[in-house]
């Protein structure tokens, strides 16, 4: 069975509950703000306290041929809801590390998180190849 993003069939559904369904994780409610300070765990996943679990679905994912205007107006008003999770960084490295085709999560669009991929494999390829001057160069020196 396909993921529901995956199909695209099905509607719009927040990052957090994305990953109650991938996961079949079931949070308890959270009280206004969500468990900012608890630690992650299995009993207490990060998305358990994201903003998006108590806002509208159809924010943080794009419906099959939306015009540009409205897709850019919906993913601003998602960023907002972003802006004031307290788990914003923990869902940005989920999708950065999945990494996670569409929709809004961590604040950075699809698009958005393609370029800071792109440019951490740049970053890391620079910092290999600087380690390797470094090594060839104390060698050299060395031998």
């Amino acid at each position: 069975m396909l993921h529901p993003i995956e199909s695209r069939t099905t509607l719009p559904v927040a990052a957090a509950q994305v990953l109650e369904r991938r996961h079949g994780v079931r949070p308890q409610p959270q009280p206004p703000g969500g468990p900012a300070g608890a630690p992650a765990g299995e009993d207490n996943p990060w998305h358990t306290g994201a903003a998006c679990r108590r806002d509208e679905v159809g924010l943080f994912f794009a419906p099959s041929k939306e015009p540009t205007a409205a897709r850019l107006s919906r993913e601003e008003q998602a960023k907002q809801v972003c802006a004031r999770c307290p788990v914003l960084l923990e869902c940005r490295e989920h999708a950065l590390a999945q990494p996670e085709p569409y929709g809004v999560w961590g604040g950075l669009t699809a698009a958005e998180r393609r370029v800071v991929l792109a440019r951490r494999r740049r970053r890391d390829t620079e910092l290999r190849e600087a380690a390797r001057a470094t090594e060839a160069a104390r060698r050299r020196i060395a031998g």
